[in-house]
């Protein structure tokens, strides 16, 4: 059981990884296009880093 939650456990991170990483992704080419916008996204990015660091 404890072998199945950890399984589990890892692949929830994976999929963390992932949706971290289309974000980021959509994140910097918002940025990119609207120098404006740049503060606003790193913050978000920043923050979405955060959470997914508490996993």
């Amino acid at each position: 059981m404890v072998i199945q939650v950890a399984s589990a456990t890892r692949a929830l991170q994976e999929v963390a990884v992932g949706l971290l990483n289309d974000h980021l992704g959509h994140c910097v080419l918002d940025a990119a296009r609207s120098p404006d916008g740049a503060a606003v996204e790193l913050s978000e990015v920043a923050a979405t880093i955060r959470q997914v660091m508490r996993l």
